[in-house]
């Protein structure tokens, strides 16, 4: 072993034990062992210089101007508002279509908000029809999380793993490639909530019924990354008058920025990053709000977990690795190897953020396959559902973190309704890459 790899391995090993200790920001810990890389000569300043400017890195920043600049519109909240007038005019059912809207609207704008501001609206509406918010509040969260596979924007792990499948010599993957296998994997997962989630955690209501306001925890100390984790969740809390110019405005841009991407005009860093500037051109928001919204812990974690990836590769370590994983997987298959790989993937992001899974799964995925002479495709997709689908902890994902502090679920009630979640997504996710990503 060289002195590059026993470095890169002392890091890695660092930063996934600093990141399980939970006690220093994540952003923090990535960027300290790219730094590490940095001065021991593990990795070139170049290439420092390219994970600052990847594609994932400009889509993202993009994508998170553009959805802050639809909801200082005003637009999330008059849609949380109509969602509130029927839910009291249906009951239940109107509860269980807002909890969709949820998932449908997190394919494509960041979940945390969406699940911030309409986890109070569920658990208020829930105790007004004499009904367990416990019974809906878990799946919200769960539901959120699924959207988010549905798309390549769904989550930033989609976007890290399509970057980093790049660098590996893989053809990009477009916004609606994985949508038929998310689908399928959010059906699967949404009808197992709907029928059993309740019978799970419904717990007798006491009386009298009070109307509590948001309670919303003002720091979220789990590291998660999909995406989604936005900082202080207190500044999505507030109440936006609508401004329908900034709305319509902000939602034609969003909507330009997909189909530009959706039908291969530009790829989806340009778009979006085209779009955002347009944004503050037509002082739709404002250059300051622009930089309020771009969530710099997310894009700093993502920037120091890619270094590591470029270390890994660089080394010899992940192909190492992929060579001691073929020698005991290759001879049962490519598609226990799928199997293996997505289980894998899926207990190592109940543990760790789903940026540093990216990074530590996806080279592995590509040289797994190659190594089997099969496609990477599915093995990769199989990373991305996997890297996002954490449900068997409350601390898998962020906004299982803010329904968990604002229900006051136990950890075992995350590991009651979530790990037969875990298990039956995983095998609809395995079922579904096989049919549409054959080897």
């Amino acid at each position: 072993m060289t002195l590059a790899q026993i470095v890169t391995l002392v890091v890695l090993g660092g930063v996934i034990a600093a990141l399980i200790w939970d006690k220093v920001r994540a952003d923090v810990v990535a960027l300290a062992g790219a730094a590490l890389l940095l001065l021991t000569g593990a990795v070139r300043p170049s290439e420092v210089q390219g994970a600052f400017g990847s594609p994932a890195i400009i889509a993202l920043a993009s994508l998170f101007v553009i959805a802050h600049a639809m909801e200082l519109s005003g637009l999330l909240d008059l849609l949380i508002a109509r969602a509130v007038a029927l839910c009291r005019r249906i009951g239940a059912l109107g509860i269980w279509l807002l909890i969709l809207l949820c998932g449908a609207a997190s394919g494509f704008l960041n979940n945390t908000p969406i699940v911030v501001l309409s986890a109070p609206v569920v658990r208020d509406v829930a105790k007004s029809l004499r009904l367990d918010p416990k019974r809906f509040l878990m799946p919200l969260s769960y539901v959120a999380v699924l959207g988010g596979c549905c798309t390549l924007i769904g989550t930033s792990t989609n976007l890290l793993v399509d970057d980093m499948a790049r660098s590996s010599g893989q053809p990009p993957f477009s916004i609606f490639e994985i949508t038929p296998v998310g689908l399928i994997v959010a059906a699967t997962g949404g009808l197992y909530l709907l029928l059993f989630s309740g019978r799970l955690l419904a717990r007798p209501l006491p009386a009298p019924l009070e109307r509590v306001e948001a309670v919303l925890p003002h720091h979220v100390s789990h590291l998660d990354i999909a995406g989604d984790a936005v900082g202080d969740v207190e500044d999505f809390a507030v109440q936006r008058p609508l401004s329908p110019t900034r709305a319509l405005v902000s939602t034609a841009i969003f909507i330009g920025v997909i189909a530009l991407a959706a039908f291969n005009i530009a790829p989806i860093a340009a778009s979006a990053f085209a779009g955002a500037v347009l944004l503050i051109l037509l002082r739709v928001i404002g250059p300051e709000e622009a930089y309020g919204g771009l969530r710099p812990e997310i894009l700093m974690l993502i920037v120091g977990m890619v270094v590591i990836g470029i270390a890994l590769e660089q080394t010899g370590l992940a192909a190492s690795a992929t060579d001691a994983l073929v020698s005991r997987v290759g001879l049962f298959g490519p598609l226990a190897a799928l199997i293996l790989l997505y289980g894998a993937t899926l207990i190592l992001t109940e543990l760790l953020s789903n940026a540093t899974v990216a990074v530590l799964v996806t080279p592995i995925a590509v040289a797994l396959a190659e190594s089997l002479s099969v496609s990477p495709r599915p093995f990769l997709v199989a990373v991305m559902i996997a890297g996002s689908a954490a449900f068997a902890t409350p601390f898998g994902y962020q906004t299982n973190v803010l329904v968990y502090q604002m229900a006051g679920y136990s950890y075992l009630d995350f590991t009651k309704v979530g790990l037969p979640l875990n298990l039956i997504t995983w095998i609809a996710a395995v079922a579904a890459i096989h049919w549409f990503f054959p080897f």
